[in-house]
């Protein structure tokens, strides 16, 4: 009887675990179009005004929820704490990068590096978690980063927008795996850990006169205030999904946040890609296709 409630309780987790990726990368695919309302305020400023709204709203669901006291012991304990500091570092460097990215008319970059995330995820879950690679998913990884390093040597230089992306956000999924704290809680600790250090920059930013809040426009404004839930919502479905479902299956639904912004990109904001992004795209685009057949084999070799 136990075993069969473990079951059920496992296989629930992986459904709702799922659903809450797929909402979580969906959202995320979708963020060019909000960031190119703010396109002339610093990015560093967003960036800021991210962070620190973020922090704001998930205190409140917090608290709303009577959650508050979760937060003193994972701020206490050391092994946590280093955990969420590390994370906030991570996901600090990766919106910034992001902004940036994007308000400076590199959508498309931008979407490569949430192409290769999944499979770099890949070989995490393998190193660190012991998770299974077949060989077609190793080969899926080596075509990915011959491709990359291909156009890197086409262009002189690497892809850095891309490779800095990839590597932040998937180090940061390894290290939420690896910490296993609650979703609300670890994503609030998160941003509580950062949120002084963007206060500060935004108290210095509008005394200098400089400020995007209340000294720009109306909508600039309240763009800035809503950044917390706008951020908050899709991490903490990520969150949630982070700990219950493997890595691979992440890394598997990424692709919906990418091809989103690849499409925004092309077809909404007038980017063009050259020889060597091309090359970039088209070789992660066939590693993408061949650890996506391997996982179809294997979901199918398990059901007979």
């Amino acid at each position: 009887m136990e075993v069969s409630q473990d079951f059920s309780r496992q296989a629930k987790d992986l459904r709702v675990g799922t659903w809450a990726a797929i909402a979580s990368y969906g959202m995320w695919g979708l963020f060019p179009i909000y960031w190119k309302q703010v396109v002339h305020i610093d990015a560093v400023q967003i960036l800021c005004h991210r962070i620190f709204w973020s922090a704001i709203f998930l205190l409140i669901v917090m608290w709303m929820r009577g959650m508050s006291k979760q937060l003193i012991p994972i701020f206490k304990q050391k092994q946590s704490f280093m955990a969420v500091a590390i994370c906030g570092v991570l996901i600090t460097a990766n919106w910034g990068t992001y902004i940036w990215a994007v308000n400076s008319g590199k959508v498309t970059e931008s979407s490569l590096g949430y192409y290769i995330t999944p499979l770099l995820s890949v070989g995490l879950g393998s190193l660190f978690f012991k998770e299974k690679m077949d060989r077609w998913t190793k080969t899926a990884v080596i075509i990915a980063t011959l491709g990359v390093a291909t156009a890197a040597a086409m262009m002189g230089k690497l892809p850095w927008i891309a490779v800095s992306l990839a590597t932040t956000f998937s180090i940061y999924g390894a290290v939420k795996k690896k910490a296993r704290l609650d979703a609300l809680p670890g994503l609030a600790a998160e941003t509580i850990a950062v949120a002084p250090f963007a206060l500060t920059w935004l108290l210095c930013v509008h005394y200098s006169g400089n400020g995007g809040y209340f000294l720009a426009d109306a909508k600039s404004t309240i763009f800035l205030a809503i950044a917390g839930p706008v951020t908050a919502i899709p991490l903490l479905a990520f969150a949630y999904a982070a700990v219950r479902i493997p890595l691979q299956r992440i890394g598997f639904i990424q692709y919906f946040s990418p091809t989103i912004q690849l499409m925004l990109g092309l077809l909404v904001f007038g980017e063009r890609m050259n020889l060597p992004m091309a090359l970039a795209f088209a070789t992660v685009v066939c590693a993408v296709v061949i650890y996506s057949s391997s996982i179809s084999k294997s979901r199918s070799a398990i059901s007979r």
